[in-house]
């Protein structure tokens, strides 16, 4: 059986640290998710003799190794030291962001990329396990919910930062902004951060670790394969079908494995169950909101990369004011009512923009008071779910919990992004904004149906 790691594991160190390096590992992981999608056209221009699918791939292999092997690495930070992962993770994220900026040729581009998702993959789970670990039961849910802020952050600042680096310093620099962050997070973790003692037990199952990471793979692959060539293309049938088979297997040996993967009884917590589905959906919703808006400012009212960074920085702003004032709210009326109240806001916000909006530009009167509100909606979600998701676990599965809710979370992007694409050009000009702006309002409801699964519990163990 495995051995509780005691609560707290010390009260005399701040917390306080740990938190400050968990939450900059946090952002530049996600960070580097979104920030590409705006130098995609730079790349592209500098490697003119490789086809758009080729070039996806700068974009299609970080999310493939981040997304894949969040799980397995969750599961080994529990085990072989957070700390110690989380210092390999910053190691492998730097070398990949150095050889990304370095890279001579596509190929080696792509391998940089490819890197820097095994290293976001290794840092994720490991630094929310350590945050976790640092802070007592009572403020758990409070610290867990401003690091998702940072995530959500990182994700939403993603365009802005983009557009501002590459316009005035080209591609390469959306990496080398990587360098200083990352040297900076090595010297912190191996100063301030505290290693608390590891999982003893019997060692997991490797064969559901291999088959987990190739399903998640195969799904985001044949997701973002998807939207270039379309669903009905014979690669993306087949890697879809080889995701849903490997999903099976997953589950199946997780049923009956003595030590599995995944432990079933996760699941049979109401509170990580809801989240997960939520975040899965909001996942979609976000993800594909944020590209949608993008292109809209680009395409139908042709701003420059520049000009419509800066009018899309507003609200990621807001997120991070608004997700402090969620750590504190939650405390007061719980999960389930404050993220039903966000993500209904959400829809209903979304659903202005497919409204209100038209071709005449009006970025004042109407774009920037709905990015304001949009703002509240997200950072009322997306740091609240990640705390509901953990917050009913035991310790020993800190990790493995924030990598699986995580990995809900990154699929969700992949498929809410490919199926945005497709909507897209669906429509003429600003209709096929508008399908995509529906099809996220309604995404956003169907998040809000799954939050009305969190249980009604009260607000114990939620910080005031």
């Amino acid at each position: 059986m495995p051995t509780r790691v005691p609560e707290p594991l010390e009260r005399g160190p701040s917390p306080w640290p740990t938190f400050a390096v968990c939450a900059t590992a946090a952002y530049v992981t996600t960070l580097d998710m979104s920030i590409v999608n705006v130098a995609f056209p730079e790349i592209a221009s500098s490697f003119p003799d490789a086809s758009r699918g080729m070039i996806s791939w700068v974009v299609t292999a970080y999310s493939i190794l981040f997304g894949s092997l969040l799980v397995a690495s969750g599961r080994m930070a529990d085990q072989v030291g957070r700390k110690r992962m989380l210092q390999a993770g910053i190691t492998l994220f730097l070398l990949g962001s150095a050889g990304c900026a370095l890279s001579p040729g596509l190929g080696a581009l792509i391998a940089g990329r490819a890197v820097q998702g095994l290293g976001g993959a290794l840092m994720m789970p490991a630094s929310l396990g350590l945050l976790l670990s640092a802070f007592p039961a009572e403020r758990r849910s409070q610290a867990i919910a401003w690091n998702g802020a940072a995530g959500a952050l990182g994700v939403s600042s993603g365009p802005t930062l983009g557009a501002l680096l590459v316009s005035g310093f080209g591609w390469r620099s959306a990496f080398w902004i990587n360098i200083p962050i990352c040297i900076g997070l090595a010297v912190m973790t191996r100063r301030s951060v505290h290693e608390p003692p590891r999982v003893r037990q019997p060692r997991p199952d490797i064969g559901a670790a291999v088959l987990v990471t190739a399903a998640v793979a195969a799904l985001v692959g044949g997701i973002s394969r998807a939207e270039s060539t379309g669903w009905t293309d014979a690669a993306v049938i087949g890697l879809l079908v080889a995701a849903g088979v490997l999903g099976g297997m997953v589950v199946q040996r997780s049923l009956r494995h003595p030590v599995p993967l995944i432990p079933p009884s996760l699941f049979r917590e109401r509170s990580f169950t809801a989240a997960n589905i939520a975040t899965f959906v909001f996942g979609a919703a976000f993800a594909a909101n944020i590209l949608n808006n993008v292109l809209f400012l680009r395409t139908v009212w042709d701003y420059s990369v520049i000009t419509a960074g800066l009018f899309s920085v507003l609200a990621p702003v807001v997120v991070a004011i608004t997700a402090f004032v969620a750590g504190r709210t939650m405390g007061r009326v719980g999960f389930r009512p404050l993220l039903i109240a966000a993500q209904i806001s959400f829809a209903v916000i979304v659903l202005g923009e497919a409204l209100l909006l038209s071709s005449d530009p009006t970025p004042w009167t109407r774009w920037l008071p709905l990015m304001v509100v949009l703002g509240i909606a997200i950072g009322f979600t997306f740091p609240v779910l990640s705390a509901a998701a953990v917050s009913t676990l035991r310790p020993e599965n800190f990790a493995l919990g924030g990598a699986v809710n995580n990995t809900f979370r990154q699929v969700g992007s992949a498929v809410g992004v490919a199926l945005v694409v497709t909507l897209q050009s669906s429509g003429d000009g600003i209709d096929g904004f508008r399908a995509g702006w529906y099809f996220v309002a309604v995404c956003g409801l169907i998040a809000a149906a799954a939050c009305m699964l969190q249980p009604r519990a009260s607000t114990e163990g939620i910080a005031t």
